[in-house]
């Protein structure tokens, strides 16, 4: 992993994209209801919000190892939406 900051800015990137295809998905279809993307959205903010405050964490033994289970959980938790996002 390069650093913290590039790290971060993962995050915000590939939840943010994930947001973005929710709310293409609502333009490109207005007469199916908001409540499935809605709830994927919640998801994804309330992702991100758990995400960058283990990444601000300070006091951490294992740098490397540590930043790298975030990274892991960001690829699983992004892979989980976009297969939500997938099924509406």
């Amino acid at each position: 992993m390069a650093s913290i900051k590039n790290l971060k800015k993962d995050i915000n990137y590939v939840l943010g994209d994930i947001i973005e295809a929710c709310y293409t998905w609502e333009l490109y279809n207005p007469k199916a209801g908001s409540k499935g993307t809605e709830a994927i959205i919640d998801e994804a903010i309330e992702s991100f919000d758990v995400l960058i405050e283990k990444v601000n964490v300070k006091k951490i033994e294992d740098k490397k190892a540590y930043f790298k289970a975030i990274n892991t959980e960001l690829e699983k938790k992004a892979s989980d939406l976009i297969e939500k996002v997938n099924k509406l």
